[in-house]
């Protein structure tokens, strides 16, 4: 409430007062400002991350062929602990086994899709990438007739992780599984796990963050080698 509005108030309630005029009019606004200031703020809205724009110059030119087309299918994850949009955090320290929000941060999305989307972001540099199940037609045509080979991702750890309360750093967990579509089913061709730390710049919801973009980019490089190794 503004003052001039306090002291508009305090008069028309003050105007029946006939003695001590002057002080009713005081004691009346400081009670009405006083009201007016014990009221609460407004909730501080929380942070909202994501990775980042990724590069923004221009794409190496390079002359090796495009890679084999791939089919890309959602992150799973485990219990569905990293279904949410919570920025997570680990106190290894005192108690590694319990994960804690961050109360005023928040990602975009759910983690798996931020990873999803930014893997599939990185793949598509050097290759055609499709949604798995999606225009089996459209896939058959780009690898001549075949469905292209399936990449399968659990995202098993994904917070920021305290080792000493002055020392923490960013950590993702993957598990992925690179499958051949066949009429019969599934053929298994490859799995491998993935674990990645980053130091981050600072101890705190920001500073996880970027440790956390950090090492999902790094793991991503890793995946994307290993994908080209398979046979």
């Amino acid at each position: 409430m503004k003052p001039e509005n306090a002291i508009n108030k305090a008069a028309a309630c003050a105007r029946p007062i006939r003695a001590g005029g002057l002080f009713g009019l005081i004691f009346v606004a400081t009670l009405l400002l006083g009201a007016c200031s014990a009221l609460p703020d407004k909730p501080v809205r929380a942070a909202l991350y994501d990775f980042g724009p990724g590069p923004l110059g221009p794409l190496p030119e390079t002359r090796q062929a495009p890679l084999a087309p791939l089919a890309l299918a959602d992150i799973s994850t485990p219990g569905g602990v990293l279904d949410n949009q919570a920025v997570l955090y680990r106190l290894a320290y005192a108690d590694a086994q319990q994960l804690r929000p961050y109360s005023q941060a928040r990602w975009s999305m759910p983690p798996a899709q931020l990873v999803r989307q930014r893997l599939r972001e990185t793949l598509s540099r050097n290759r055609a990438v499709f949604n798995a199940g999606e225009g089996p037609a459209l896939n058959r045509s780009v690898n001549q007739g075949v469905l292209p080979r399936m990449l399968q991702l659990q995202l098993e750890e994904f917070s920021h992780l305290f080792d000493a309360p002055a020392r923490s750093t960013g950590l993702i967990r993957l598990r992925a599984t690179l499958v051949e579509i066949q009429p019969s089913g599934e053929k298994l061709l490859a799995q491998r796990n993935f674990t990645v730390q980053r130091t981050a710049p600072s101890n705190d919801a920001p500073g996880g963050v970027r440790a956390l973009t950090a090492a999902t980019d790094a793991a991503i490089e890793e995946i994307a080698t290993w994908l080209q190794q398979v046979p």
